[in-house]
């Protein structure tokens, strides 16, 4: 695993990503958690809180091994109130069902909890006043480790400006340590098939990290 950098470390640190022991969750997560999510809910940190329809606190087991992190709402997630949904969610679904991973027994989230118009990248700013919710997320689930998807969420989460190719095809310390894999976004993956087998490659990258041992 790569040793996280001190820079980094501070950096994430600043942001509210603070390193934290490996645990079970237990029902004590439970409070913590509403309250989390209730504050998602009425966030006004920036102005995306003007144009969205609601917050996507994300969704899955409160004991997932693997969370999974993507960029940011799109259209029909601002909607529904759910990450990856639509064309680009049912082949994440595939993604994970095909490494072992049925879409309840993990946990997905979004580094930004609201919809940018347009479905524009997030901006610097909004990165930073969100991602400190990501923080307590992944501090209260307490995973084994995290799935990255797309460029956007792999830089913010190792909080550096590297090119999503270069970020692939190794394991990373996450925030608190966790064991981090990036991998390309199913809506990129859509446009460009041709880079399936990266990500499949990825996938068994992470299943190895977490010592599964799985067909497919």
């Amino acid at each position: 695993m790569t040793p996280m950098d001190p820079a980094r470390a501070d950096r994430l640190q600043s942001l509210g990503v603070v390193p934290y022991r490996l645990r079970a969750p237990t029902t004590s997560v439970d409070q913590p958690w509403e309250t989390l999510k209730a504050e998602v809910a009425r966030c006004t940190r920036c102005a995306l809180c003007d144009s969205r329809t609601q917050t996507v606190f994300g969704t899955g087991a409160l004991d997932a091994e693997l969370v999974v992190v993507g960029e940011a709402p799109g259209a029909e997630e601002d909607r529904r109130g759910e990450p990856f949904v639509g064309r680009a969610g049912q082949l994440l679904d595939a993604m994970l069902q095909a490494a072992g991973w049925a879409r309840e027994q993990v946990f997905i989230a979004n580094v930004l909890k609201c919809r940018p118009p347009g479905n524009r990248d997030p901006s610097a700013e909004e990165i930073e006043r969100c991602l400190p919710y990501l923080g307590r997320q992944l501090q209260s689930l307490a995973p084994r480790a995290v799935l990255c998807v797309g460029r956007v969420a792999a830089q913010a989460l190792l909080a550096t400006d590297v090119p999503i190719g270069r970020l692939r095809g190794r394991v990373h310390a996450g925030p608190g340590g966790l064991p981090l894999v990036v991998t390309y976004h199913p809506a990129y993956l859509l446009r460009s098939p041709g880079e399936k087998a990266k990500s499949w490659a990825d996938l068994k990258l992470l299943r190895a990290t977490l010592g599964l041992r799985r067909g497919g």
